[in-house]
């Protein structure tokens, strides 16, 4: 079926950066929002209902300052109300997946490369990432929607707000500004350099949760954690930093269950989310189980 490009176009027509442009349209990926190749730009539109859990301006912001960093694509039109964005399109790069992390040679590193030049830009994003305030907020959308969570999600939570939260605050790193959400498709590799892109979730956070969400989204081994720790830290990482890295693997998981529900309960059809979110609690509680898990509980506690 041939998709409805009107307000795609209506778009276009309205934004300065993009006058005059009456060229194709490609489709590009996303989860909520509908993204476009349009030329030399890449035009974004937000998805149905991601304004109850997202702020556009702050977004705007991350965008601007990431871009700023170095690390992310030219910012030429944004509207804070709406979430309509334009940005460079970066035609020599790659959009990143699971696979692609595999078989690109160096592509791990080369993401740990691009987190520490974020991390260490200096960059001030204006929300933020609060673990735990976050899962109150998400829990509180869907309260008032009709889906169920996975049974037992308020007792991993509870666990997780005791033992998880008590180590984490026992010797707390610096926040930083921070990606937030990076799904291996939000990194575009040249193969000499990895850029970042969709700022949504972003904010000022623990830089380990970066690294440990990534290693899940792109279901890295040992062999590619390994590698993205080494090129970040240039070199080993402490107990305590490899400790945290393994802590938001598992935490990622618990605050992305709700994510999933919530696009479940907005009828997003975009992926299967009932299976997305029972499929990222059961991973979050296997690794809460493992003695391993316990270890760096314990190690970043100490």
């Amino acid at each position: 079926m041939t998709e409805d490009l009107a307000d795609v176009r209506a778009a276009i027509a309205s934004i300065p950066a993009l006058a005059g442009y009456t060229g194709p349209l490609q489709r590009m990926g996303g989860l909520t929002n509908r993204v476009y190749r349009a030329g030399e730009f890449c035009l974004r539109i937000p998805g149905k209902g991601t304004e109850e859990y997202i702020s556009r301006a702050n977004e705007a912001v991350a965008a601007r300052e990431a871009a700023r960093a170095g690390v992310s694509p030219q910012v030429l039109h944004v509207d804070d109300a709406t979430g309509v964005m334009v940005t460079r399109f970066l035609a020599d790069g790659v959009t990143m997946s699971p696979e692609e992390f595999r078989t690109r040679p160096g592509s791990p590193a080369r993401a740990g490369e691009a987190f520490r030049k974020l991390h260490t830009s200096g960059a001030v994003f204006p929300f933020r990432f609060e673990l735990f305030a976050m899962i109150d907020d998400y829990l509180k959308v869907l309260s008032t929607k009709d889906v169920n969570l996975p049974a037992g999600y308020h007792d991993v939570v509870r666990e997780a707000d005791g033992t998880v939260r008590a180590a984490l605050a026992a010797h707390p790193l610096p926040i930083v500004a921070c990606h937030c959400d990076p799904l291996c498709e939000n990194f575009l590799d040249t193969g000499e350099r990895m850029w970042i892109v969709d700022w949504e979730y972003s904010g000022m956070n623990d830089p380990m949760w970066d690294l440990g969400d990534l290693s899940v989204e792109g279901g890295f081994d040992t062999a590619q954690e390994d590698e993205m720790l080494r090129a970040y830290f240039g070199g080993e990482p402490s107990a305590n930093d490899r400790g945290r890295v393994v802590i938001y693997k598992a935490m990622c998981d618990l605050l992305w269950t709700l994510w999933g529900l919530i696009q479940l309960a907005n009828g997003n059809p975009a992926d299967d989310f009932r299976a997305y979110a029972d499929n990222r609690f059961a991973r979050c509680k296997a690794l809460m189980e493992t003695p391993e898990f316990s270890r760096h509980v314990a190690a970043v506690r100490g």
